[in-house]
């Protein structure tokens, strides 16, 4: 199975074909935003006004045929805090609402979760028996926390859920070919995953490349997810595509990973 590009207009998401609930990794395209934002930023804080991100949303939710008023969004701090949410967490698209996390899951009908990415790493989790599903914003601090395996561990607590009915998507990041780093962050990902995660490390000199997606691939199977798909899209090396943050040092807006509970059984 694939992570395949979806069009609807001007507007273009990516989705997972293993994850059957209303689901997209959203690309820069198909909104009403301007300038340095456009077009389908999601977020409020980077100067965007407020009728563009709430058209932006319309735009989206209407064409994953999901309700606007029941979406959970994150105010992200690159923590491993995973929230579990209901329909009574759904206060607006101002991430400044929400208690902070960068993590989501639930299990009530209806209810999307939203995380938001500009080369971090969108992860996507849904279970193909109870239905139940989930949405992670991973950092390379998050990845070193484990927030992907603690996200499948939470859905396991708080819902029943099996590990192994499972499904992920990992949405695009910034990819090995472009995420340089110091060593602090490779010794955080050995630190947390042992010699297992060297095999996604490249140095390069006094300088590593760090391949993010398939560290937190690891993690999702060290916690029992057999079960997962990859985008193979680099953020900064697709720039016109999607949002970077490393690319535009700071001048840009966010796309996001959304997902939808139906409680469906694949």
């Amino acid at each position: 199975m694939a992570i395949n590009t979806i069009k609807k207009g001007t507007l273009e998401y990516l989705a997972a074909e293993g994850i059957s609930a209303p689901h997209a990794f959203t690309t820069r395209l198909g909104g009403v935003s301007r300038d340095h934002l456009s077009a389908l930023n999601l977020t409020l804080h980077r100067g965007d006004a407020a009728e563009n991100v709430e058209e932006n949303y319309r735009i989206l939710t209407a064409a994953l045929g999901v309700d606007k008023e029941k979406l959970v969004l994150t105010r992200q701090v690159h923590s491993d805090v995973i929230r579990v949410v209901t329909d009574a967490d759904c206060h607006g698209v101002d991430h400044h609402l929400y208690p902070e996390c960068d993590g989501l899951i639930t299990n009530t009908p209806g209810v999307s979760l939203v995380v938001f990415t500009a080369d971090c790493t969108p992860i996507l989790l849904q279970d193909s028996v109870t239905g139940a599903v989930g949405a992670v914003h991973a950092g390379w601090r998050g990845t070193a926390l484990d927030i992907a395996g603690k996200a499948v561990e939470k859905m396991a607590a708080e819902f029943g859920c099996h590990p192994a009915h499972i499904r992920a998507a990992i949405g695009p990041n910034i990819g090995p070919c472009c995420f340089e780093t110091d060593a602090d962050v490779p010794q955080a990902m050995v630190d947390t995953f042992g010699d297992e995660a060297k095999a996604w490390i490249r140095a390069v000199g006094d300088k590593y490349y760090v391949n993010l997606k398939a560290i937190n691939a690891l993690a999702l199977r060290r916690a029992g997810v057999a079960h997962i798909e990859i985008s193979e899209d680099c953020t900064m090396c697709m720039h016109h595509r999607y949002w970077s943050h490393r690319y535009t040092r700071g001048l840009r807006g966010s796309q996001g990973a959304v997902i939808c509970c139906e409680r469906g059984i694949l």
